[in-house]
Order: structure tokens, then C-alpha cells, then sequence
């Protein structure tokens, strides 16, 4: 079997994305004639990607959004988000030591997100980050995404994981529903991207900052879910 790994979503959990999301989201806004939103509008729209999180917007104000016009604005948010990369994205507070603490202990690292597959990876290689993982998967990189927890087992696979072996980190309902269906238990941050706050979608464990993901969390968490001593 792979080794023991630890998957993480990337926007509102890795990495501090909403001032660019927001602008883009807004940017894309003004382009089709709608209002703009603010960080509370966006924390409910955000989760599913930039396609789902203009549809929601447009859904907030009871507008119509045909096909083609979601086309357009879709590309428009795309090439403004892609533009400005990094922008002012910024991972959280402890989030390069935890990496560095799970490396060193021989885990595997991965990346699982409802962001492109190619800005994901433009992101973490901007910020210094991508060597850490063994896979970023994002929304396009298999036939599925969050919530369906094939997402998730796929992105352990192709990081050679263990399944048996695995934690998920994430900031919202799909992280914590993904995680559920796969099995796989879950850690929750609660400073991340979500309208109500996490506990209440019933994570494995709510953590405030990266000094709480620890080696003996994780271990504890896969020896719950999977009836097995710790190691």
C-alpha cells in the first residue's frame, strides 16, 4: 500500500484567495450588467469553482443567466483571474510549517480543488509551494470534482496515497462531504471560505490555525476511522 497522506483543498484553506476571487467575481459582474458583491455575498457563492460562483451571484439577484452569456462571463472571470496571479493570494499563517512538519515525518502531500487544474498549479508555484505535493488535481483534471468523492480517492491514487492512511483538510461543506463519502476523515479550518460555520456540517475535527493539524491529530483520525492502532 502507498504511504499515509494528507490532501488539502487550496482556496480558503491552503491559501488566502478572496481578495482575488472577489475582484474577478466583481470584475465579471460589471461586465454583464449585474451588481457587484461584497466578502459576505462571496463567502456564499464560493466552493464550486468560478463558473458556479458567477451562476450563484446571478441567482442572488434574481437575474437570468442564458447559456451563452455564462459562456462569456465565464471567460472573462478566467482570463481576469489568470492575469493576476498571485495578486494578493497569500497562504495562512502556519501552513508552510505543517507542510514541512509532514514531509519530514514521510507523508504525502496533495492538493484537491474546485479550482482549474492550471491555475492551482500557477498558483502554488508563484507562492513557492508546489514542490510539496505529489498531486494538485483540480476541477478539470478528472471526469468528476467536489463533492463527488472520486475527487478525492483519485487525487490520493495519483499521488501513490493510501486511502487507509488518508486525511482531508478543507473549509466548507463539499470539502467535508467529500471527505465523508470517501471515508476519509476530515479536518475542517474555520477560517475559510463558508456562509455558517463548519461544525456544523460535522467534521472529524475543527481546527483556527495550522499549529492544530499535528502528526498525533492525524494519526488519531485514521486510527477512528479505520479501527487501527496508532503508529
Amino acid at each position: 500500500m502507498g504511504k499515509p497522506i494528507i490532501v488539502f483543498d487550496l482556496d480558503g484553506t491552503l491559501v488566502d484567495t478572496a481578495p482575488d476571487l472577489l475582484e474577478s467575481l466583481n470584475h465579471t459582474l460589471d461586465a454583464g450588467g449585474a451588481a457587484r458583491t461584497d466578502v459576505a455575498g462571496f463567502r456564499q457563492f464560493v466552493g464550486h469553482g468560478g463558473r458556479v460562483m458567477i451562476e450563484r451571484a446571478y441567482q442572488a439577484q434574481r437575474r437570468a443567466l442564458p447559456l451563452d452569456e455564462h459562456d462569456r462571463l465565464f471567460a472573462l472571470f478566467l482570463e481576469h483571474y489568470g492575469a493576476n496571479i498571485p495578486g494578493r493570494s497569500a497562504p495562512y499563517p502556519g501552513v508552510v510549517e505543517t507542510l514541512d512538519r509532514f514531509r519530514a515525518a514521510d507523508y504525502l502531500l496533495a492538493v484537491c480543488t474546485n479550482k482549474t487544474e492550471e491555475f492551482s498549479k500557477r498558483l502554488l508555484v508563484s507562492l513557492g509551494l508546489s514542490g510539496y505535493f505529489a498531486a494538485i488535481c483540480g476541477q478539470d483534471t478528472f471526469a468528476v470534482r467536489k463533492p463527488d468523492p472520486r475527487h478525492l480517492t483519485q487525487t490520493i491514487d495519483l499521488a501513490s496515497g493510501d486511502p487507509e492512511k488518508a486525511v482531508m483538510v478543507g473549509d466548507s461543506r463539499t470539502d467535508i462531504d467529500t471527505a465523508k463519502a470517501a471515508g476519509i476523515p476530515v479536518v475542517a479550518v474555520d477560517f475559510g471560505y463558508t456562509d455558517r460555520h463548519v461544525r456544523e456540517f460535522e467534521p472529524s475535527k475543527v481546527i483556527s490555525h495550522f499549529d492544530e493539524l499535528t502528526l498525533g491529530l492525524a494519526q488519531s483520525l485514521i486510527a477512528a476511522t479505520h479501527g487501527r492502532p496508532r503508529s
